[in-house]
């Protein structure tokens, strides 16, 4: 099993910036994708912006240029900093893993439970 912990949510003026970490943890062989979705209210889970398989990164067309995904490969740690937020902006975001634990043959996906990102206007 794998557990994702998200933290640094919380709520923040229009224009500010906020800093989400997801930590991975568990019998970890292999993080094969992380990275962060977000679901608003009445609204599906979008992704937010993630690191592929190869390294490369994908990012929502509503967030390019204000915010940016990197990680720390050691700490199995991926971070989401957010600048230039707007109250449509608001939601609960979620980290995703795709990765494999010991002893298994193949990627299980992994999600955590959330960190809310509430701005005002």
């Amino acid at each position: 099993q794998v557990q994702l912990v998200e933290s640094g949510g919380g709520l923040v003026q229009a224009g500010g910036s906020l800093r989400l970490s997801c930590a991975a943890s568990g019998s970890i062989f292999r993080i094969n994708t992380m990275g962060w979705y977000r679901q608003a209210p009445g609204k599906q889970r979008e992704l937010v912006a993630a690191f592929t398989s190869d390294g490369s990164t994908n990012y929502a067309d509503s967030v390019k240029g204000r915010f940016t995904i990197s990680r720390d490969n050691a700490k199995n740690t991926v971070y989401l900093q957010m600048n230039s937020l707007k109250p449509e902006d608001t939601a609960v975001y979620y980290c995703n893993a795709a990765a494999r634990t010991i002893g298994l043959a193949k990627d299980m996906d992994y999600w955590g439970k959330g960190t809310l990102v509430t701005v005002s206007s």
